[in-house]
């Protein structure tokens, strides 16, 4: 059985840093990219990074040059290190895998308010 499960979330000012971590179960982690996507309050969940199996990495350009994207294969986990932090941030993070279906784990708050 798929398992998805975030952490790392909290309370951070503008311009701070806070590191995301993901931890996968259930399928061979080594096998797929893995996806962050965001959702603000009221609106849609959108996609914020991807990181490939053969670790490349791709970015929303409202996080490009900001975020980075990680995987650890040997430990099932992905990351998502994010720099300079902006209100317009403040969002639940989820992490994706696409295995036959759409899996997500239960998201990780993240708020960036002074």
């Amino acid at each position: 059985q798929v398992r998805l499960v975030e952490s790392g979330g909290g309370l951070v000012q503008p311009g701070g840093s806070l590191r995301l971590s993901c931890a996968a179960s259930g399928f061979i982690f080594s096998n797929y990219a893995m996806r962050w996507y965001h959702q603000a309050p009221g609106k849609q969940r959108e996609w914020v990074a991807v990181v490939s199996v053969a670790e490349r990495t791709n970015y929303a350009d409202s996080v490009q040059g900001r975020f980075t994207a990680s995987r650890d294969n040997a430990k099932n986990t992905v990351y998502l290190q994010m720099n300079s932090l902006k209100p317009e941030d403040t969002a639940v993070y989820y992490c994706n895998v696409f295995v036959r279906m759409d899996y997500w784990g239960q998201g990780t708050q993240v708020s960036v308010s002074s």
